[in-house]
């Protein structure tokens, strides 16, 4: 069987990543070019960005988050805050691409940390403890004088390009370790790369297409998902350095694309795929209860 093969419009092929769709409790929602997935920091709200705006699952429902209607590229989470990257909302006023940007209040106001105008991030991730920021910049921008990946600790006001060595494939996900902002993951096209100081230097941890990585809030693994001709999840063991697979939910031409863990119950996971399905767990991906299906949330 052939693998499945995916494009991303950022980097013209092996990945693309698709759209959700959400259903508000009074009216109906689609959601598209979904680019992200994170709890808040009370675990009783699962956030997917958008193409127009933040979709909310809560106690069962999904609902419409209050908050400009956003095309959110790249979206990611901390503690305390979201961080993204995207297109305004048409009528907002805003530069467009908006480059970097931060919210504190769950996406009801968010303010611009540079880049306005420049840079549309696809890739972005954050250290859920340190508001550290990795990027993966497609173009030459006025702080990044080339493609690549970038970090900043000061929110944006200055990046620091690594020099990866060793790393290899298109790059699909980044990943950051929840309290050391030094320890980064990245899922290629031709595996997993696991660097310790800041992406000088990359070790694969697993050959193959890696798709999507997860760093889990205890950091003492981290999580990733690849294809072979079926989708898979893994969860390797940072100390140990081996690796368990996850079992998944049926997935027919799909993968997964997201990653999440519920902070306030460290045992519920969500996973979002391609097809745009989403799938929790209460029990570290023993069994799966699905969310949404091919977009559709009811």
């Amino acid at each position: 069987m052939k693998p499945l093969r995916f494009s991303h419009p950022a980097f013209g092929v092996a990945l693309t990543l698709l759209m959700y769709s959400g259903v508000a409790a009074a009216q109906s929602v689609t959601l598209t070019h979904v680019h992200g997935l994170a709890y808040s920091a009370d675990g009783k709200q699962l956030f997917i960005p958008s193409h127009h705006g933040l979709a909310i699952y809560s106690n069962g429902r999904w609902s419409k988050a209050p908050g400009p209607q956003h095309d959110y590229m790249g979206f990611t989470a901390t503690r305390d805050r979201f961080y993204s990257s995207g297109h305004p909302a048409p009528g907002s006023g805003v530069k467009n691409p908006f480059g970097l940007v931060v919210s504190g209040d769950s996406g009801r106001t968010w303010s611009n940390r540079g880049l306005e105008g420049e840079t549309d991030f696809h890739l972005l991730a954050t250290s859920y403890e340190t508001n550290a920021v990795y990027a993966y910049n497609p173009d030459r921008n006025s702080r990044m004088d080339r493609p690549g990946i970038y970090h900043t600790l000061n929110d944006g006001f200055r990046w620091t390009r690594a020099p990866a060595q060793g790393l290899s494939g298109t790059v699909h996900a980044i990943a950051v370790h929840p309290s050391n902002p030094r320890i980064v993951a990245v899922a290629t096209g031709e595996g997993l790369f696991l660097s310790t100081d800041s992406g000088e230097r990359f070790e694969r941890m697993a050959a193959g297409q890696a798709l999507a990585a997860f760093f889990d809030l205890g950091a003492e693994h981290v999580f990733y998902s690849m294809h072979d001709g079926a989708a898979r999840l893994y969860r390797h063991s940072l100390k140990a350095r081996n690796r368990t697979e996850v079992s998944l939910p049926s997935l027919t031409r799909d993968a997964v694309s997201h990653i999440a863990q519920n902070p306030a119950d460290r045992s519920e996971y969500a996973i979002a795929t391609f097809e745009r399905s989403v799938f929790l767990s209460k029990n570290m991906g023993k069994n799966w209860t699905q969310i949404a299906q091919s977009g559709r949330t009811n």
